[in-house]
């Protein structure tokens, strides 16, 4: 796939209900010269994507109970030559052919770092390693993070229904709505 060069003048849009996570990327996203705008939700992710169309948009997956899915084809019907690239921490071979047929241009395992980012931007991270803000490549997603992104599929799979979702991870139903009820806490960066 041909990668395109975004001008230096371009901006993004960065969606992530992941505040933490949201607010460190944008630094260190600015270090490197690319401005953004950040959004946790879909609906404000419209509304600033409309103001500006963005040269590029970087979308986490699961949007607290949104899918990021559902802002591909409406950020895409903004600006046809707009990077769009899907992160997530459950990285599934369905989501991702899904992406792919709504038109993302690329889809990253969360935690993405600012190099990976940059290269499927079409950026060359040429400048100073990044100085610790982002988490380091090997840093692993947290165990509780993956299980509820499991289940959030699992969810997105059966339309909702936790009877169902719960069958299809093989587990009991109350066990599933437990789980359900407790959100993972958001990720920490390893080096504060």
């Amino acid at each position: 796939m041909n990668t395109p060069t975004l001008p230096a003048s371009s901006h993004g849009l960065l969606v992530d209900d992941d505040e933490l996570y949201l607010r460190t990327l944008q630094r260190s996203l600015a270090r490197k010269g690319l401005e953004t705008v950040t959004a946790s939700d879909i609906a404000s992710a419209l509304v600033l994507a409309r103001q500006q169309p963005p040269a590029y948009a970087l979308i986490d997956l699961k949007l607290g109970s949104e899918s990021g899915l559902a802002l591909i084809q409406p950020l895409r019907a903004l600006r046809e030559d707009m990077r769009i690239l899907l992160v997530t921490g459950y990285a599934s071979i369905a989501t991702a052919v899904e992406a792919i047929k709504l038109g993302a241009d690329d889809y990253l395992p969360k935690p993405a770092t600012v190099p990976m980012i940059l290269r499927a931007l079409g950026e060359e991270d040429d400048g100073p390693a990044d100085d610790g803000e982002m988490e380091p490549p090997d840093a692993m997603t947290p165990i509780s993070r993956l299980q509820w992104e499991h289940i959030q599929q699992a969810m997105h799979e059966t339309g909702g229904n936790v009877s169902a979702a719960a069958r299809l991870l093989g587990m009991h139903r109350r066990s599933l709505q437990r789980k359900l009820a407790k959100r993972p806490s958001p990720e920490r960066d390893p080096t504060r």
